[in-house]
C-alpha cells in the first residue's frame, strides 16, 4: 500500500506533495484504505479494470418524470467510470501506482476554483459521449494549464450532463454499499436546461418557453457562455463528482454495516408521483445547486426521496392542504423563526378559458428566518427564484429597501 511503502523507501518530493494536498481535502486516510485493498500485493497496483469497476454506475430502465427521454442516456452512464479512469489516474506496466492513483484523484477531486471543477466536468461527459460513439462540439486544449474549452453545447447534450451530475448524486445518496444496481429516477429539469438555453444561445422574443421540445431543440450553447451561466445559477453543480469519487471509494473499502447512511428508496416511483407539487425533484434539485444556504442539505433530502408526496416533516404550509387565503396561511406559518423556503405558483388570464393555453408559472423564495408581524423591516437578506417554466436565482443586492409594499396573489401553494 502506498501509505506503508513509504516507511519501507525515501519518499520522493512529489508524492509528498500529492499526500498533502490529498490530506489538505480530508481524503487521505480513505485513499490509502481504497488502494490497500484495490491493489494487487505483488505488483502494489490497481488494475484499470478494477479502478474502472469501482467507479461503474448502471441504471438499466430509469423511471423519467419528462417525456422527454434520450435513450442513449443509460448507455452514457455506463461509461462514466472508465472515463474518469482514462482522464485522470496514469497507469505504468503493472498497474496504477500509489503515485498515480494519488494524482489521478487530486486531479480531478482535489482543491480547485469552480471553473476548473466545471471544466473537468466537461471532459468527463466528452470523454463518455465519445466512447458511446456518439459526436460532440466540445474541444479541449490538452497542454493548457487550466485546460480551455472551446466549442459548444446543444440542450440534448446539457440534458445529459445534468442527468449525469444527478444520477452520481442520486448513487451517493441511495445505493447502499452492498447493492451493485438500484433504481434510478430522473427529475424533469426543463426548467434548467431552459435557463441556460436562454442565457447563452441567440433566442428571439417568439421562443415559447412552455412548449418548447428541448431533445429537439436545434441552438447552440458556447461553452464559455455556459460556463459563466453554471458558476452564477448552478455553482455547487460539479460537487457531484468529488461526493461520487468519494463514496464509491468509500464503498471499496467497508462492509455493508460500515460504509455510512444512505437515504431510503421507497415509495411510488411513477412519472406523475409529485407533478402535483409545487416543489418536485427537479425543482428542488435547481434551488440546491444555487449558492449555498443554511437548508440546502433539507432541500436536496427531499430531491432523493422517491416518496416525496408523502415527504411533509417540514412542511408548514400548503394551499391544497390547509386552505387558500391569507388568513390560513398566517395560522400555519405564525410562530416559526427558522430558514424558510415559499414557492407561489400563478396563471395566465386564459388558463381559465383553454387548459391547452394555459401559462402557469412558479416563482420561489428564500428566507433565513420565519415572518413576523412587523410595522418595520427586519431580518437577513434571502434569494428570489424564477423556477418554472424557466428557472432563475436573483441574489440579494445589498441595497436596503427604501419602502414597504402590500403583496397579493389569487391563488397560491406553498412547501418548506
Amino acid at each position: 500500500m502506498g501509505a506503508s511503502s513509504s516507511t519501507e523507501q525515501p519518499v520522493s518530493a512529489e508524492q509528498r506533495e500529492l499526500e498533502n494536498i490529498a490530506a489538505s481535502t480530508g481524503a487521505l486516510p480513505l485513499l490509502q484504505k481504497s488502494f490497500s485493498n484495490l491493489s494487487d500485493p505483488q505488483t502494489n497496483a490497481i488494475s484499470i479494470q478494477a479502478l474502472q469497476q469501482c467507479f461503474h454506475l448502471c441504471y438499466e430502465d430509469p423511471v423519467c418524470e419528462s417525456q422527454q427521454k434520450p435513450e442513449s442516456f443509460p448507455r452514457l452512464l455506463d461509461h462514466l467510470g472508465s472515463s474518469i479512469v482514462d482522464l485522470f489516474f496514469l497507469s505504468e506496466k503493472g498497474g496504477i501506482n500509489w503515485l498515480g492513483f494519488l494524482g489521478g484523484y487530486v486531479k480531478c477531486c482535489g482543491r480547485m476554483s469552480t471553473s476548473m471543477s466545471l471544466n473537468i466536468l466537461l471532459r468527463i461527459f466528452a470523454m463518455a459521449v465519445k466512447k458511446l460513439g456518439l459526436s460532440s462540439n466540445l474541444e479541449f486544449e490538452p497542454d493548457a494549464a487550466d485546460c480551455k474549452i472551446n466549442g459548444s453545447l446543444v440542450p440534448s447534450d446539457l440534458l445529459l450532463l445534468l442527468w449525469m451530475c444527478w444520477a452520481m448524486l442520486w448513487n451517493v445518496r441511495t445505493l447502499k454499499s452492498s447493492e451493485r444496481k438500484g433504481n434510478l429516477l430522473l427529475p424533469d429539469i426543463n426548467h434548467l436546461v431552459l435557463s441556460a438555453v436562454v442565457a447563452c444561445a441567440e433566442v428571439d422574443s417568439s421562443f415559447d418557453l412552455w412548449n418548447c421540445d428541448i431533445v429537439g431543440l436545434d441552438v447552440q450553447l458556447p461553452v464559455g457562455k455556459f460556463l459563466n451561466w453554471a458558476i452564477t445559477t448552478a455553482p455547487t453543480l460539479s460537487d457531484c463528482l468529488t461526493q461520487y469519487v468519494n463514496r464509491r471509494l468509500q464503498i471499496s473499502v467497508l462492509a455493508e454495516d460500515e460504509a455510512g447512511s444512505s437515504e431510503s428508496i421507497s415509495g411510488d416511483m411513477s412519472p406523475n408521483a409529485s407533478q402535483a407539487l409545487l416543489l418536485t425533484c427537479g425543482r428542488a434539485w435547481a434551488i440546491s445547486l444555487a449558492p449555498r444556504s443554511t437548508i440546502t442539505e433539507e432541500i436536496l433530502k427531499l430531491c432523493f426521496s422517491a416518496d416525496i408526496v408523502g415527504t411533509d416533516e417540514n412542511l408548514l404550509y400548503r394551499s391544497s392542504t390547509h386552505g387558500k387565503g391569507l388568513n390560513r396561511f398566517w395560522s400555519n406559518v405564525e410562530g416559526y423563526h427558522g430558514p424558510l423556503l415559499v414557492l407561489i405558483s400563478a396563471n395566465s388570464e386564459d388558463a381559465y378559458q383553454d387548459n391547452n393555453k394555459a401559462r402557469k408559472w412558479i416563482i420561489g423564495a428564500l428566507t433565513q428566518q420565519g415572518f413576523e408581524n412587523k410595522d418595520t423591516f427586519y431580518g437577513s437578506s434571502g434569494n428570489l427564484y424564477a423556477i418554472s417554466p424557466i428557472f432563475h436565482v436573483f441574489s440579494p443586492s445589498g441595497i436596503p429597501p427604501s419602502r414597504s409594499f402590500d403583496s397579493r396573489s389569487r391563488s397560491m401553494g406553498t412547501w418548506w
